[in-house]
């Protein structure tokens, strides 16, 4: 019964309050919104869209910093609701009965472990990988102007993989075609590897997030497990 009753309040919340605002939603906080486990290690940044429903299910809280350094303050969806009434800012949602302030951060209420799950291999993530940066002439360039390459080209064998694709600007793109780098006579800047998903996510916060991410950004390195 208790898990018909909350698809319920997802359908509710989704028909009712989301679905018709999710465009203004995402246009007002463009970055998402940051997700801590309940130990306030940021895991996670998910769509304004999601955020709201796991507010409305009572699965996270929105943190909110009270003005004094380290002094955060957690409200769950009513409490929330309740203290938007009176925000007039444009990263806000409006209803024929009430008005909510988009949260930049929440917490989750029971996740408790950082995510095992490994970095997609896709376009963007290579770019976010090398930071925008040519791995053989070194400069940082325009996501227009960057392109992907194979290290070792995939007629020679080479394989579509984080260690043997690499961000290349367009000019040196061309100049490698089809041979691997000391035919072209080019070097790369650094070997590629695959991303950890606690790195990547770090350098993903550090470059796109909001000022009021920075602090959990520094919570989460100083808590998180190290490896060898």
């Amino acid at each position: 019964m208790k898990r018909r009753a909350d698809q319920e309040k997802i359908t509710l919340v989704d028909d009712n309050f989301l679905s018709s605002k999710q465009e203004s939603m995402e246009m007002a906080i463009p970055q998402g919104v940051l997700v801590l486990n309940r130990f306030w290690q940021a895991v996670h940044i998910c769509s304004v869209r999601r955020a709201f429903s796991l507010l409305y299910m009572g699965h996270a809280q929105v943190v909110e910093g009270n003005g004094q350094g380290d002094d955060f303050s957690t409200f769950d969806f009513n409490r929330w609701r309740d203290l938007s009434q009176d925000y007039e800012g444009e990263d806000s949602l409006h209803t024929i009965n009430f008005r909510i302030r988009i949260p930049r951060v929440i917490v989750l209420m029971l996740f408790d472990r950082i995510p095992k799950k490994e970095v997609k291999l896709t376009r963007q993530n290579i770019f976010e990988r090398d930071s925008y940066t040519c791995q053989y002439c070194g400069e940082k360039k325009d996501k227009r102007d960057l392109n992907l390459d194979h290290v070792v080209p995939r007629h020679h064998g080479g394989t579509t993989t984080w260690e043997n694709v690499v961000c290349s600007c367009i000019p040196c793109n061309t100049r490698k075609g089809n041979r691997r780098p000391p035919e072209a006579s080019m070097k790369l800047v650094r070997k590629p590897k695959r991303p950890k998903l606690r790195t990547f996510l770090n350098v993903q916060i550090s470059r796109n997030g909001p000022d009021t991410w920075r602090h959990f950004l520094d919570l989460a390195y100083w808590n998180v497990e190290l490896s060898d």
